[in-house]
C-alpha cells in the first residue's frame, strides 16, 4: 500500500477515529486503525466492538492496499508533523510515514487488516432522516442525565421511541429527568423503544455539523447512523428502560421565572462552599426574590440573592446543585421558569417561551 494525503485532512479524521478506541494494548487489534487505500480514496475504520466507525477521505492512492496501525502513536506522529504532504508506505508488517517538507521518517509496526473485526451492514431500506440541528439538539437536552451506575446498566443510555409523529429521546438517572420530542411526520418506520449508549451520541454532538441531514437505521440490537462522510454503528443497551411518564407530573400549581444567566452565575458562586458529598444548595423563594445558600460543615456557608417573578407563599426547597445547574447550561434563551406543586415533590425546568423539551428534578430533604 503506498498513499499521499495532506497531513491536515487524514489529522481530523485519525482523530476521530482514536476517540472510539478504548485499548491501549500495542499489540491489540482493537488499539489499531484500519487503513484501505484504493480508488484514491482511503477508508478509515475504528472499533471498541460496541461503537464502531467509518469515513473516508481524498488522497492520492500509488498502490493499492490495507493495513491496521496503532492508533495512539499514529496520532501522536500526525500531532506533530508540520502541515504539508505526507506520504505513507505500506511494506512487511510495518507503515513508514514521511513529510515532504522535513527530513524526518517514522515507522510504525502494523497487524494485517485481515484481522480486524467486520462491521454490521444495515439494510438500506430501513434509513429514516431527520435535520442534524435537530438529533444534536435532543442528544444537548438528554445525554448528561444518563446514569453512570453500572449496576442501574438501563438507565446507562438514553431512551428512543417513536409516538405517533414525534421521536422522543428521554435521560434519567432516578433522580432527574430529561425530556425532549420532536415532529418528524410520517416518514419513521415504527420501532420499539431503545436504549442508546452515550459514546456514539457524545461523537455525533461533538463531530457532526449543523447543516443537512442525518440518517438513522434501527435494528433489534444495533443501531446505525450516517451523517457527512461518516458512519457509525453501536451496540444498543439491552434492559427494561423506567415508565417515564409516571414522572412527568400532570399539572403543578406553582411557578416562578428567573433569568439564566443570573442563576448560572450565582450557582457558580454558592457552590464554593457545598458539601461535596450532597451538594446540596436551598433556594428560598418569595415574592421579593429568590436567595440561594449553601452550607460546608466547619469551613463556612455562602448565600446569594437573585430577583424572579413570582406570586406565592414563600418556600424553601433543597436541590442538587449540579442538577439544576447542568439543565441551565443546556437551556438556550434568557428566562427560565420552575414549575412545582410541594418543596418535597418533584421540579420542573422549562424554557421561556416554551418548546419541546423539559427537565424534572426531585428535591432532596430541607434537614
Amino acid at each position: 500500500m503506498k498513499f499521499t494525503c495532506e497531513r491536515s485532512i487524514l489529522l481530523k479524521e485519525i482523530t476521530i477515529a482514536q476517540e472510539i478506541i478504548l485499548s491501549k494494548n500495542v499489540i491489540s487489534i482493537l488499539s489499531n486503525i484500519y487503513l484501505e487505500a484504493h480508488d484514491d480514496t482511503l477508508i478509515i475504520k475504528s472499533t471498541d466492538i460496541k461503537v464502531n466507525f467509518e469515513t473516508k477521505v481524498p488522497v492520492t492512492v500509488l498502490e493499492d492496499g490495507s493495513t491496521t496501525v496503532f492508533g495512539d502513536k499514529f496520532l501522536g506522529i500526525l500531532n506533530n508533523i508540520p502541515d504539508g504532504e505526507l506520504e505513507f508506505i505500506q511494506t512487511d508488517g510495518k507503515i513508514s510515514i514521511k513529510p515532504s517538507n522535513k527530513k524526518v521518517k517514522f515507522q510504525l509496526k502494523s497487524i494485517a487488516s485481515d484481522k480486524f473485526p467486520e462491521f454490521p451492514v444495515p439494510g438500506n431500506d430501513n434509513f429514516f432522516e431527520l435535520p442534524v440541528s435537530d438529533f444534536k439538539e435532543m442528544i444537548l437536552q438528554t445525554v448528561f442525565a444518563v446514569s453512570d451506575d453500572e449496576t442501574r446498566y438501563f438507565m446507562n443510555g438514553v431512551f428512543c421511541e417513536k409516538q405517533e409523529n414525534k421521536l422522543i429521546m428521554v435521560g434519567t438517572d432516578g433522580r432527574r429527568l430529561a425530556y425532549i420530542a420532536k415532529e418528524v411526520g410520517d416518514g419513521i418506520k415504527e420501532f420499539a423503544g431503545i436504549i442508546i449508549p452515550p459514546k456514539i451520541l457524545n461523537i455525533i454532538s461533538k463531530r457532526a455539523g449543523d447543516e443537512g441531514l442525518i440518517s438513522i437505521s434501527i435494528t433489534d440490537k444495533t443501531i446505525f447512523i450516517k451523517f457527512g462522510s461518516y458512519q457509525l454503528s453501536s451496540v444498543l443497551i439491552e434492559g427494561q428502560f423506567p415508565n417515564y411518564r409516571r414522572v412527568i407530573p400532570e399539572s403543578q400549581l406553582y411557578s416562578f421565572t428567573l433569568n439564566r444567566f443570573e442563576m448560572l452565575d450565582a450557582l457558580k458562586r454558592v457552590s464554593l462552599l457545598v458539601e461535596q458529598k450532597s451538594r446540596r444548595i436551598y433556594f428560598g423563594v418569595s415574592p421579593e426574590g429568590i436567595s440561594i445558600s449553601s452550607e460546608e460543615s466547619d469551613i463556612g456557608n455562602a448565600k446569594e440573592e437573585i430577583s424572579c417573578k413570582y406570586e406565592g407563599e414563600a418556600i424553601s426547597i433543597a436541590l442538587n446543585y449540579r442538577y439544576i445547574e447542568e439543565p441551565f447550561k443546556v437551556i438556550s434563551g434568557d428566562e427560565v421558569s420552575i414549575h412545582f406543586s410541594e418543596p418535597n415533590r418533584a421540579i420542573t425546568i422549562k424554557p421561556v417561551p416554551d418548546k419541546d423539551f423539559f427537565h424534572i428534578i426531585m428535591p432532596m430533604n430541607v434537614d
